[in-house]
């Protein structure tokens, strides 16, 4: 083990006792309903139940150490059926087997990583991934309400995330203001990987296939909610075994 990885795992070691940032801490959501994207506005709200969800998307740091205990998910070990190729592209080589962030990353968001080990993370924290309805009721809040859909702001934040195409690059997570219920970087900052990403959209009759092949917007609840689309879109396009340069993760549990 070199100097360079010594001194990453001891920032990893400092970070767990609460020395360097505190531990990913979870905010409580109280249950209640909203209205998906692909639901028209006369038929009822989605209910969703009363759950907790991490206040921070997991850090490299984190999943670091979560390697370091399981290194099945070391880059380089796991299987083409659990990770593409680009798994944990972004981190370096610091000995035969081993592979780290750099010390400037070590607070940014994990990317990189399939839904496969994100999974596999969560569980090891006796966690789980937030369903879309969880996240998407979490994303609905702004800074000052539990819906801040309608605020001008809302939309042209996230629009203008998308826009810029990531090209500041990613940063420390919690760089931004919380939201209503004191959460994150839930828009502005990376995708996230949902534990129902691409099967809960066009089960039960609910949803229309076309909406996500540009002929469905008739149907939806706000056509013009061009930030919706994007995320619906994007999880109906990824693979459980894709890693992407900007799509990461945090856990929930009830």
């Amino acid at each position: 083990m070199n100097f360079i990885h010594k001194m990453i795992l001891s920032v990893v070691a400092l970070s767990a006792s609460g020395s360097l940032w505190a531990a990913n801490e979870m905010a409580s959501i109280q249950g209640g309903e909203y209205r998906p994207l692909y639901l028209k506005k006369n038929m009822p709200k989605t209910p969703v139940k009363s759950f907790k969800i991490d206040k921070y998307p997991i850090t490299n740091a984190e999943f670091l150490e979560f390697v370091r205990k399981n290194p099945q998910w070391q880059r380089g070990t796991v299987s083409n059926r659990q990770s593409d190729a680009n798994y944990l592209k972004h981190w370096e080589q610091n000995g035969s087997n081993s592979f780290a962030p750099k010390a400037a990353q070590l607070k940014h968001p994990v990317t990189y990583v399939s839904w496969f080990a994100a999974n596999a993370y969560c569980r090891a924290q006796g966690k789980r991934l937030p369903t879309i309805d969880e996240w998407e009721f979490t994303g609905l809040a702004s800074e000052k309400a539990k819906d801040g859909s309608s605020e001008p702001n809302y939309s042209r934040v996230i629009l203008d995330w998308y826009a810029e195409g990531g090209k500041r690059g990613l940063r420390n997570v919690g760089a931004g203001k919380p939201n209503f219920y004191g959460v994150h970087d839930m828009h502005g900052l990376i995708w996230e990987w949902t534990e129902d990403f691409n099967s809960s959209l066009l089960n039960a009759g609910t949803a229309n296939s076309s909406l996500f092949c540009g002929g469905g917007t008739a149907n939806s609840t706000d056509p013009s909610d061009y930030a919706a689309f994007m995320r619906y879109g994007m999880r109906t396009s990824v693979q459980a075994n894709y890693t992407v340069k900007n799509m990461g993760f945090r856990c929930a549990s009830y």
